[in-house]
């Protein structure tokens, strides 16, 4: 039995950490200038690492040769704390979606009243911290806003909002983020060449789209993908794309390729009969619009930057960019743009549509029926003739008598 990629990598100190510059560079200054406060709020999307950030900041403070920005990873604290340790009698973790009410703040509140069994602080870790009622919050306002020398709080939650704002008001707020794609693309490859894990052209963008930003999420879908594969001829593991596909859900390329070469050749035999394919093979017409959109926008990017385009579509093959330029130049920046309006038309109809097959076969009837009258000149209207009425004969006057 294999530990799980996000529990073997998870950082283990704030140089560790990707994508979150904005938190670790204030608290490892906080922590060597020995500015730190008492009450801490990690709040961001989920599988960012808001918990993983509040272990390190334990550790940073319980550290024996800190506090210190950069725990030693030796002492009793340090072990407990790292990967794979049991954890510490000082640092209390605290699920909040089952410890939420009056009674356990109590509870936490005497608890605090105790010194550290052997560390420099007594650490209270509040996971999920926007399901602590309103008036377990309550009672937890006196501790939180003037707590013993010896204890310091640390709370986690993905909707800041909804925590007390007299709590908010009395923690230094630190705001997690999703990480961006190319520091998560050259994350998962080193962390891919670290476990000798070969990959397919293709398949690393395609985890860490379907990752969204979060670390956490992407290096579980990228485990799942290494456990399913089989190993190749020289006894190692081989992620192939094929496989990654189908698991992950997104539109194989060569069909998305088949779909736009149609388009671009007006052909509605072929465009049509692609769609068919999407629906017999069991995909999802709304899956396969938004994968449709996704390549119509490298597509933009390919005809508006040219040989730059490698800069901004990170992660694609020579090959595949080359064949996408021979698309874009097909296409004509002009007619991809409206193509694409198209497509994210669809996309919205299709949200809550009882028929999504008939929405993606009217995009492409709408798609080929643009094309074809775009290359036709629109007549220009002639204003119709006005014939003047003949002039009505004139009247003759009949003198009165005198």
């Amino acid at each position: 039995m294999t530990t799980a990629l996000y529990r073997r990598y998870r950082p283990q100190a704030f140089g560790e950490m990707i994508g979150q510059s904005q938190v670790t560079e204030p608290l490892m200054t906080a922590l060597r200038g020995d500015r730190v406060g008492h009450a801490y709020l990690f709040s961001g999307p989920r599988g960012c690492g808001k918990t993983t950030s509040a272990r390190i900041l334990a550790r940073c403070l319980n550290c024996a040769a800190g506090p210190t920005d950069t725990p030693c990873g030796t002492c009793d604290s340090c072990v407990e704390l790292g990967r794979g340790g049991g954890g510490s009698l000082d640092v209390v973790e605290i699920d909040a979606a089952s410890h939420n009410g009056v009674d356990d703040a109590r509870d936490l509140r005497e608890r605090a009243i105790f010194a550290p069994a052997r560390d420099r602080f007594k650490i209270f870790i509040l996971d999920e911290a926007h399901m602590v009622t309103q008036q377990g919050f309550n009672a937890l306002l006196k501790l939180v806003e003037e707590p013993p020398a010896h204890v310091k709080f640390i709370f986690a939650t993905t909707e800041p909002e909804k925590v007390l704002g007299t709590i908010r008001s009395r923690t230094h707020h630190y705001p997690f983020r999703l990480v961006p794609p190319a520091a998560m693309l050259e994350y998962v490859q080193e962390l891919c060449e670290t476990e000798g894990v070969g990959v397919e052209a293709g398949v690393l963008p395609l985890v860490v789209r379907a990752g969204g930003g979060s670390p956490r999420d992407t290096l579980s879908l990228l485990d799942q993908l290494i456990a399913g594969s089989d190993v190749d001829a020289t006894g190692s593991v081989l992620v192939r794309y094929e496989r990654a596909v189908a698991l992950l859900g997104y539109t194989h390329s060569e069909l998305l390729d088949e779909v736009v070469d149609a388009f671009s050749a007006e052909d509605a035999g072929a465009a049509f009969s692609a769609v068919d394919r999407v629906i017999q093979t069991g995909q999802d017409p709304r899956r396969f619009v938004d994968d449709l959109l996704e390549r119509l926008r490298d597509l933009i990017v390919v005809a508006a930057t040219g040989a730059g385009a490698s800069a901004v579509l990170r992660g694609i093959p020579e090959d595949e960019l080359e064949r996408m330029g021979r698309q874009a130049g097909s296409f004509g920046a002009a007619r991809l743009s409206r193509t694409a309006d198209l497509t994210v038309a669809a996309l919205d109809e299709m949200t809550g549509a009882t028929s999504p097959r008939l929405q993606l076969e009217l995009l492409v009837a709408r798609v080929l029926a643009h094309a074809g009258s775009a290359g036709v000149a629109p007549a220009v209207a002639t204003a119709p003739t006005v014939t003047a009425a003949p002039a009505a004969p004139p009247t003759a006057r009949t003198e009165a008598p005198s």
